[in-house]
């Protein structure tokens, strides 16, 4: 086929197009970060919570649960991580979920902490996207853990299901992950601080009925 004058042209301005398109999204993206710090030697970027909902924002909040202080429990249909605190009170994370098809739900514990964790993307996965690498080494920039995971066994096996950071903040409060809990990096490096080793953690669909409005929450640094 002889491509025309015409065709060029108007190749071009599809091309344009597409560029307009994508130039957009990146800036979105982009925007939901703000600047760099540097954690244990890597420097990474830091959310710009001006522009995250306050509803995602730690904070703590009354709630109401028979498990014990220290226990984390996962909201998934509210998109909400809590660690029970005293006095009928808990500190509430935002969080990204499962997809649908990708949800789990059950008890678990945290046996295995990393700092900067290196990501090697489960058998499944890479035969949905075989595009991806063996493995992206912790710190690296396209590392979707981010700066902390918390590995969930159960009955001292590995579930394959984590509490980690994310290279997207805007999918926090969204069903966007394959399983895992995906948090804020600044949420992930606290809770990492605050779960030690045989923390019990309890993932249920729904159990934010009572949660108080954001008027009623206290941020927490």
């Amino acid at each position: 086929m002889v491509s025309t004058r015409r065709d060029i042209v108007l190749g071009g301005f599809a091309l344009l197009g597409a560029g307009a398109v994508q130039k957009p999204a990146l800036a979105a993206a982009a925007s939901y970060f703000a600047g760099t710090t540097v954690d244990n030697g890597v420097t990474f970027r830091t959310t710009n919570f001006s522009k995250i909902d306050k509803r995602w924002r730690r904070q703590v909040v009354k709630y109401f649960s028979s498990e014990p202080i220290g226990t984390v429990v996962v909201d998934t249909r509210n998109h909400f991580l809590y660690v029970i605190m005293e006095n009928k009170t808990a500190i509430r994370y935002g969080v990204g979920v499962g997809r649908d098809g990708f949800k789990w739900f059950g008890r678990a514990t945290i046996d295995q902490k990393s700092l900067w964790p290196r990501w090697t993307p489960p058998a499944d996965m890479r035969k949905r996207h075989p595009e991806l690498p063996e493995f992206v080494d912790g710190g690296s920039p396209k590392n979707p853990l981010g700066p902390r995971a918390m590995y969930l066994h159960r009955d001292g096996v590995d579930t394959g299901y984590r509490f980690h950071g994310t290279l997207e903040p805007g999918s926090i409060g969204k069903d966007a992950s394959s399983g895992c809990i995906r948090m804020f990096n600044e949420d992930a490096i606290d809770l990492y601080q605050r779960c030690p080793i045989g923390t019990a953690v309890q993932v249920l669909p729904h159990i934010a009925d009572q949660a108080p409005q954001v008027s009623d929450a206290t941020p927490v640094e």
